[in-house]
């Protein structure tokens, strides 16, 4: 019996070894899977679609061939879609049923568009030569962009690979379990020929003499307790029973009463679906870094065409103005640079259509003690690129906003949930520059905190008028700029707005062939260095403001910061 167990051992070991080497290898299969088509036609893009991506669980291995020049985009479906507009594609789809790519040609108006490369719609792109191949590790509404240059037709071959699981896991456990098992069986196998040269040795011991047996001499009574007493236990046990099970009856009873009756679920009441995002995380990182560089490279070559790519609306006038002035005068400071650092804030619109925007502040990656600048940045069409339109040195904290992931709503410019409409604030806030405590508008800004004012605002303007000689006057008037209103909703219900305000300051003659000798930048961009007309100079005033709601009582509106700088200077006509 020894030797059996021994051998039986010996076959399980070698039967889980050889099955867990076996997973390892001839029954491991394959670690990927492959689908491949060819696109037909000539339409000068192709849409592989999210369901095409996801046609296996995992991380997608793209490879696109078939032209000169290669080019692949991954972007959310809808902005893939957008980007395409009215051109003619290809829709390569996915299916389920034949387990095969799809394709339908897509007749638009146009059969050429712009290349593709570089739009701030994608999260990942690449360029090559005939052929490339890269891992796309594509969320549930992501799409592919498959192009040449626009112009050429799209690589006609499109191959996605995902991989499969063939590790076998219970492989290694198999192998050592059944190793186990073999020192069992040798440990057995020993023991039995011990066992057996055991029983073959001598047997020398002399047999024990049986006892004669002895008649018994139970007593009646005791006779009659030992027949008794196994009854009198039988009674016992089936006692014991009978309480255990009454026992158990009870707690299960107890127990019993103790559940709660299920009740049905009234149905969650299901709000809005929220719009997606203008911009993921990664795409807002991505359109702020080519934005800083591009502005960084325009700056050092003064490059007004370059700048006009990545900046737009107060803060391409403001910084054009900049570079036309240092042309003239090497003694005019440049502008500060935009910092290339961490995005604390990122705010994007909610929409699905155009134009868009997104309110981001960037820290100095350099300098821990440089302010935070807020950037709104606008992208105008699917096929156009961000700019941005106001970038302002942050003077206060800006108050709490929703998730990136959520962003939020652009408010209407001429929404009244605030203290003030936001189109009404350019001009409210340059009325209180020029007028101070005597404006109208006075108590609904907080002065506390407010720098700009300080520096260019009702005492500035009057020292400087008085400062003029008998000969000339001065007249400062504002008006709203030509930049858009960018409002969007905070956490407590107020907004954060973006405005641009123009501070005009008019120098004129009191006397008839007197004149005005202008200085410093407004003679540089005016090109005056005297005028019997006069001089009009205008200041650019990009201006971020925290707008609380109406309800919030005591709140002012505080001004969270600004930008500011001569854009325009001419003679009075």
């Amino acid at each position: 019996m020894r030797f059996v167990i021994a051998i039986v051992l010996f076959v399980v070991a070698a039967a889980t070894v050889g099955y867990g080497l076996a997973q390892r290898t001839f029954l491991a299969g394959p670690s990927s899977v492959t689908h491949e088509v060819t696109v037909r036609g000539d339409a000068p893009l192709t849409l592989v679609e999210p369901a095409s991506l996801h046609a296996h669980p995992g991380t997608q291995t793209v490879t696109i061939a078939g032209s000169k020049t290669v080019f692949l985009a991954a972007g959310r479906r809808n902005d893939v879609r957008a980007w395409i507009g009215t051109t003619s594609f290809a829709d390569v789809g996915w299916s389920a049923k034949r387990l095969a790519f799809t394709q339908q040609s897509v007749t638009g108006q146009h059969r050429t568009a712009p290349s593709p490369a570089g739009s701030d719609l994608w999260v990942q792109e690449s360029t090559g030569s005939t052929e490339i191949t890269r891992k796309i590790d594509a969320p549930s509404d992501v799409a592919l962009l498959v192009a040449s240059n626009g112009k050429s037709a799209a690589p006609a071959r499109i191959s996605i690979t995902w991989p499969l699981d063939n590790s076998a896991p219970w492989s290694t456990p198999l192998v050592i379990g059944g190793i186990g098992v073999l020192l069992l069986g040798l440990l057995a196998f020993i023991w039995a020929l011990v066992h057996a040269r055991r029983r073959r040795g001598p047997r020398r011991k002399t047999p024990r003499t049986p006892r004669n047996p002895r008649p018994p001499q139970l007593r009646r009574g005791a006779d009659r307790k030992a027949i008794e007493a196994p009854q009198r236990g039988r009674r016992r046990s089936a006692a014991l029973g009978l309480v255990a099970a009454g026992a158990a009856s009870l707690l299960l009873a107890g127990c019993t009463s103790a559940v709660t009756p299920a009740v049905t679920a009234s149905p969650t009441p299901v709000g809005p679906k929220l719009q997606p995002t203008a911009v993921t995380g990664p795409q807002l990182d991505h359109i702020l870094d080519r934005a800083e560089h591009t502005v960084a490279d325009a700056d050092s070559a003064r490059d007004a065409t370059l700048l006009a790519t990545r900046m737009d609306g107060p803060a391409l006038a403001l910084r054009s103005a900049n570079y036309t002035i240092r042309g003239a005068s090497a003694d005019t400071p440049a502008l500060p640079a935009l910092p290339t650092g961490k995005v604390s804030i990122a705010l994007p619109q909610q929409t699905k259509t155009w134009p868009r925007a997104v309110f981001a502040v960037v820290e100095s990656a350099t300098d821990a003690k440089a302010a935070p600048v807020g950037m709104m940045l606008v992208q105008n069409s699917p096929r156009e690129n961000y700019k941005i339109t106001y970038a302002t040195t942050l003077e206060l904290d800006v108050p709490a906003v929703a998730p990136a992931t959520v962003g939020a709503q652009r408010q209407a410019a001429d929404n009244k949930i605030g203290i003030l409409r936001p189109d009404q604030l350019a001009e409210a806030y340059g009325d209180t520059l020029i007028n101070g405590d005597k404006s109208k508008y006075a108590d609904d800004f907080q002065a506390t905190g407010d720098k700009l004012a300080a520096a260019i605002g009702a005492a500035y303007k009057a020292s400087k008028k008085s400062s003029l000689p008998a000969t000339a006057t001065i007249v400062y008037t504002n008006t709203a700029g030509s930049g858009d209103t960018v409002a969007f909703g905070t956490n407590d219900s107020g907004q954060i707005v973006a405005v641009e305000d123009h501070d005009i300051e008019t120098v004129k003659p009191t006397e008839t062939g007197a004149a005005v000798n202008p200085s410093g930048q407004v003679k540089t961009l005016s090109g005056k260095s005297q005028s019997l007309k006069g001089i009009t100079a205008t200041y650019g005033l990009q201006l971020l403001f925290y707008v609380p709601p109406v309800s919030a009582k005591g709140k002012k509106i505080q001004l969270l910061g600004f930008a500011q700088g001569l854009i325009a200077a001419s003679e009075v006509p």
